[in-house]
């Protein structure tokens, strides 16, 4: 698996571009626009939320019930959620201009907004920024950094990842197939399909069941593994694009090829969601979280997912004080029976390690030590529950005081 530049355009066959629509930002690029020069098989993964915005809606129907795709229309700024039938309105109008503008099936246009829940988005506004963007369409991984950039909210980093790894061509070779991706997300983070935007592209051939039985996997120990503050938002939403155009054998069973596949998919939902669980409003650290030797794989994942999702630990690593208390407490109430006697929680780091728990009791350890792991840009955890061989990971990040300045006024 080699890691390459390029996000959303590595994979052949995939251009995009963005613009300043001026929806809700002024000065900067607030639609992005991705384009396959073929059809594609398309799989998606959608917000738990019962509210669900007008682009989810139409999404979820594309996936469901047309299985192919050969564009994506995205704006910042305005999520078209909460917007009754003028919202379902604008994702028609939207495919419409869209299709016709490059030629395509309004229904083979997918869409996707974020921002402020409730207000509704200038249909010209949308439209022009497609015209726009239509003309500026590049394959360069440069324009694909740009597209990353223009869906960000309160993000502060785009976010964007790309894999390129060989699978069996029909003459009994080899080909590259790329697989690569861009992502939004900071706040209203949750897992459970958690607050975000993200587009993966491949030009691998892939059967179109199959790419969605390997992202349904693969969600599980990615994006559902990761938190900032236990809001699931109205707009999540996972697509996965396949063109066909690397000329591999076609995927159409759970063979090595299928293996690999699910392989490089993780690898770039695994980047993308830890970057995102790092970006959080108002972090300043990324919190992890591995709980090993459980005895269930759910057990080792309920417990992970408790410790990065309590207030007292992502403030604790705020202040950098090694309360383990609060390790230990958010283990003890995640719902998964143990002996807490048995049980080995750490501090673990770049720069050492530190045992906080073990034999029942909290140890005495290096102060030093502890605060120079906790003042790490990536903070981690770990505990051994001494009663199998199942193992999680969990991301999530502190909770600063610019958290709720960031929240206090996001919509005005």
């Amino acid at each position: 698996m080699l890691s390459i530049t390029g996000g959303v355009n590595a994979a052949r066959g995939f251009s995009a571009a963005s613009c300043a629509a001026g929806i809700k930002y002024r000065g900067r690029d607030d639609m992005a626009l991705l384009f396959s020069s073929a059809d594609c098989a398309v799989a998606g993964v959608f917000t738990s939320n019962i509210v669900k915005a007008a682009p989810v809606l139409w999404d979820r129907d594309i996936v469901t019930n047309e299985k192919t795709a050969r564009a994506v229309v995205v704006n910042a700024g305005v999520a078209n959620a909460a917007t009754g039938e003028e919202g379902l309105r604008l994702c028609r109008e939207t495919a419409a201009f869209t299709g016709n503008a490059l030629g395509i099936p309004a229904r083979a246009v997918l869409l996707g907004s974020t921002g402020v829940i409730g207000p509704q988005i200038p249909l010209d506004k949308i439209t022009s920024g497609v015209a726009m963007m239509k003309e500026t369409l590049a394959d360069t991984p440069e324009a694909g950094t740009k597209a990353s950039r223009a869906i960000m909210t309160t993000d502060t980093v785009n976010k964007e990842c790309a894999v390129a790894f060989d699978l069996p061509s029909p003459d009994g070779g080899s080909v590259t197939v790329r697989l690569g991706g861009m992502c939004k997300g900071s706040g209203m983070i949750h897992p459970n399909m958690c607050t975000m935007l993200a587009y993966l592209t491949t030009d691998c051939a892939i059967d179109q069941a199959f790419l969605q039985k390997a992202l349904a996997g693969v969600v599980q120990d990615t994006f559902n593994m990761i938190t900032v503050d236990g809001d699931t938002s109205t707009n999540d939403t996972l697509l996965v694009m396949a063109n066909g155009l690397a000329g591999n054998t076609p995927i159409v069973s759970e063979g090595q090829s299928y293996g690999l596949f699910r392989e490089a998919l993780f690898t770039v939902c695994r980047s993308l969601a830890v970057t995102m669980a790092g970006d959080g409003e108002g972090a300043t650290h990324l919190l992890e979280m591995r709980v090993y030797g459980a005895d269930t794989k759910e057990h080792a994942k309920t417990l992970a997912k408790s410790v990065v999702s309590s207030s007292l630990v992502k403030a604790m690593v705020f202040g950098k004080d090694a309360n383990c208390g609060r390790i230990l407490c958010a283990l003890g109430y995640a719902g998964v029976d143990f002996d807490p006697a048995n049980i080995e929680v750490f501090l673990e780091g770049d720069s050492g390690r530190v045992v906080f728990y073990t034999g029942g009791r909290v140890q005495a350890f290096d102060e030093d030590r502890a605060l120079a792991l906790l003042s790490e840009k990536a903070v981690r955890f770990s505990c051994d529950m001494h009663m199998g061989s199942c193992e999680a990971t969990a991301w999530g990040c502190d909770l600063t005081y610019d958290y709720v300045k960031i929240n206090g006024d996001y919509r005005t």
